[in-house]
């Protein structure tokens, strides 16, 4: 039977590099996939349709919402968002971590359902450095940005609802404290002991 997988849930406001952190560590890290939420927003020059985002109409999401097939949703400036509740349960059957990029809400939502899941706040180091990201980004008018700054402060306010703590200053340091966290739920005692029961029984004979 394969060792069950951890889930991981990363929050942060709009801008603090929480998307690049999180498929940065991907990248560069076996048996741990992010999942692909389901929005009804617009694409974006760039995206991918079922790589960056399952891009939906708003009747298919209010179809999806009534089955209950959602982990977690919310609605971000008028735009819905949802968590495959199937995909990331299958995924942690087989083994695979999964880490989930949504709101402090949404995290609620999770941790409520999913008590084991483990739970990362990112906070940019300055909101001088926030809104500089989220205007260098530019994806979003000046309008959308001021409104992000705004709910920023309410988002960042909720950090210490989380398990643990990255500033995102340098962008190496926290890829390196973000890996450490994954590292370390790897090597629980809980999870170890799931994968190397036979190795123990061994040893303990």
């Amino acid at each position: 039977m394969a060792t069950k997988g951890t889930l991981f849930i990363v929050s942060a406001p709009s801008g603090a590099g929480k998307t690049s952190l999180v498929k940065a560590l991907c990248e560069n890290t076996d048996s741990l996939r992010t999942s692909v939420s389901f929005t009804t927003r617009a694409i974006r020059p760039g995206e991918v349709h079922g790589e960056h985002y399952n891009f939906i109409t708003h009747s298919e999401f209010e179809a999806m919402l009534a089955g209950t097939e959602f982990l977690e949703s919310a609605n971000v400036f008028g735009n819905f968002y949802g968590t495959s509740q199937a995909w990331v349960e299958g995924q942690l059957s087989a083994g695979t971590d999964v880490i989930l990029e949504i709101d402090w809400q949404g995290a609620l939502q999770v941790r409520k359902l999913i008590p084991s899941s483990v739970s990362i706040f990112i906070l940019p180091p300055s909101r001088q450095a926030l809104e500089e990201r989220l205007h260098g980004r530019g994806q979003d008018s000046a309008e959308i940005i001021s409104k992000r700054m705004a709910q920023a402060k309410d988002e960042m306010s909720h950090y210490n609802e989380f398990e643990y703590l990255i500033i995102n200053d340098d962008f190496s340091a926290a890829l390196v404290d973000f890996s450490a966290i994954i590292t370390a739920q790897k090597l629980h005692s809980s999870r170890q002991h799931q994968g190397a029961q036979k190795l123990i029984a061994e040893l303990l004979s």
